[in-house]
């Protein structure tokens, strides 16, 4: 989203009057303008493309059966986000991620350099599938979602110093975990 967040709110704001008022292009303005951004966030919490599109898909439900509860004090992207957030921690939950055999036979070995940037992106995938779905939201957010400590702060509910603590940990064990793959 790279309009302004006030500009953005006002859009957001204008877009579920309207949807509340009867318009139902608005549902498709919202879907358009959030389908993408959703669907980026799934992808990198769960790793996996259909459960990224079917989160999004239950995300995008949740918010048209419950818009009525929606409060437009505050920002409407926090709301989705979140939603988005705990749909895919509920994902994660349900599966109960394990790292199976074959996929660490998948994983380079030490010292292999990794110069291919979709390798590079499936090593950041492999090692985000392994951190906790908690340190995996807010590296999420921040590097793949592109939001400030600020509206990480408002999608998790914890203040903005809490993030920056829980990113610097989240990079940590990131780091770490990259480095026992063999990346860099």
């Amino acid at each position: 989203m790279s309009e302004p967040p006030a500009a953005s709110d006002a859009v957001d704001r204008n877009l579920v009057q309207r949807y509340l008022d009867g318009d139902r292009r608005a549902a498709t303005d919202l879907v358009d303008r959030y389908q993408r951004p959703l669907f980026n966030v799934a992808l990198r919490m769960l790793g996996n493309a259909q459960d990224a599109e079917d989160a999004t898909q239950e995300v995008f439900g949740t918010v048209f059966r419950s818009l009525t509860t929606y409060d437009p004090r505050f920002r409407f992207f926090s709301w989705i986000y979140r939603m988005t957030v705990n749909q895919s921690l509920n994902v994660l939950k349900a599966r109960k991620v394990m790292v199976t055999l074959e996929d660490q036979l998948a994983i380079p070995s030490a010292g292999v350099a990794v110069d291919d940037a979709v390798e590079a992106e499936e090593q950041v995938r492999k090692a985000l599938t392994v951190l906790k779905p908690d340190d995996r939201a807010v590296v999420v957010l921040r590097y793949f979602g592109s939001l400030s400590y600020e509206e990480i702060a408002e999608v998790l509910e914890v203040p903005a110093r809490a993030v920056k603590s829980r990113l610097f940990t989240a990079r940590e064990r990131l780091r770490a975990v990259l480095l026992s793959q063999g990346g860099d």
